[in-house]
Parts: C-alpha cells; sequence; structure tokens
C-alpha cells in the first residue's frame, strides 16, 4: 500500500496495489496488520455504501461529534467522485483549510479522513456508488453538517453549485461562520 500526504496533515490519500490479469484485478483494500506497520491505527467498526443517480449530487460537508466522532477511510467502487476534507479542529493552524482528491472506481485512491474534518464529495458521473468504512457507529444525535458552497470556505467542487442536487439535510446545513466546532486540535 503506498500512503501519501496530503496539504491537511492526518488527511491521507491510499492506493492499494492492484494484481491483475485477464479477468481484472484483485486488490487488498484494507490490511489491519499492514496498516498498523505504517502508523495508522484505526479500528473500523462500520461499512457504509452510497448510490448516487445523478453527477452534480453533493453528499456533505458533514461530520459527527464526540463522543461519537469517525474517522473515515473513502473509496469509489464505481464512477467518480471529487472528495473534500475541511480542517474543523479548533485552534488548528489549518482550521477552516480544505483539501480535495478525485477518486474513481479506475484509480483505486482511498482517502483517509480522520476525526475533526468536515467530509463530503461531489459525483462526477451517474450512478457513482462510494463506500467507507467508519471507526465508530451512526449517531443521529452526533450528527451535523455545513454547507457545502459556503464562501467562507471557498471550495471548488467543479459545478455550478444551484444545480447541485442535495438532500434536504444538506441544503438546510449552516453556514461556516454560525458553526461551532465540537473538535480541538491537538499538536
Amino acid at each position: 500500500m503506498q500512503i501519501t500526504e496530503t496539504a491537511l496533515p492526518g488527511v491521507l490519500l491510499l492506493v492499494s496495489r492492484r494484481h491483475g490479469d485477464i479477468r481484472g484485478f484483485f486488490s487488498e483494500l484494507w490490511s489491519r496488520a499492514t496498516s498498523t506497520r505504517l502508523g495508522i491505527n484505526i479500528d473500523f467498526v462500520q461499512d457504509n455504501q452510497s448510490l448516487s443517480r445523478a453527477a452534480g449530487t453533493v453528499r456533505g460537508l458533514h461530520y459527527q461529534a464526540p463522543p461519537h466522532a469517525q474517522d473515515k477511510l473513502v473509496r469509489c467502487g464505481a464512477g467518480a467522485i471529487f472528495d473534500v476534507a475541511v480542517d474543523i479542529r479548533r485552534g488548528s493552524p489549518n482550521y477552516g483549510r480544505w483539501v480535495g482528491v478525485e477518486l474513481t472506481a479506475t484509480n483505486g485512491r482511498q482517502l483517509l479522513v480522520p476525526k475533526g474534518f468536515l467530509h463530503g464529495f461531489v459525483t462526477l458521473e451517474p450512478d457513482t456508488e462510494v463506500l467507507y468504512k467508519c471507526s465508530d457507529v451512526y449517531a443521529p444525535d452526533c450528527d451535523g453538517a455545513v454547507r457545502f458552497d459556503d464562501p467562507d470556505l471557498d471550495i471548488d467542487w467543479g459545478i455550478d453549485p444551484a444545480t447541485a442536487v442535495l438532500s434536504d439535510k444538506d441544503r438546510a446545513a449552516q453556514g461556516f461562520a454560525d458553526f461551532h466546532s465540537p473538535f480541538s486540535f491537538e499538536a
């Protein structure tokens, strides 16, 4: 497995080796032993899957607050997404900064989004499937969202925000200026 740091410390790009032949390929996507050896010590407890029918579907920016904060390992099983993480740890030198990575079924990349980061993505193709592992279970009382198109974050989603396909939850999400982060930066 190849691990690459992004512009935000802690947000990692993981690429597993693919073994291919005339049938296609095989790839080990997650191994606790390999990850621990490489310095990633996360115990994932839940796997999630989403299917977005239309290109331009935005899911996010989401977080889950303590005591059920989640690390996420995100990959694209079909189609393509632009995946975004935003640092929301109070006191972080990177507070409010974001990083975005294209994840596709073809490139096999995975993005590790640690606790203390907003997470969201926009689909780049129709019928896009996203799969992600979480380090804690979903807890509705800890669930939160910030507007994906908030001008304070200035994220370049590559789409016209007015045409984004959104859930009611994401349409009603709070602005970044009104957001009070439950996360603190630990040096």
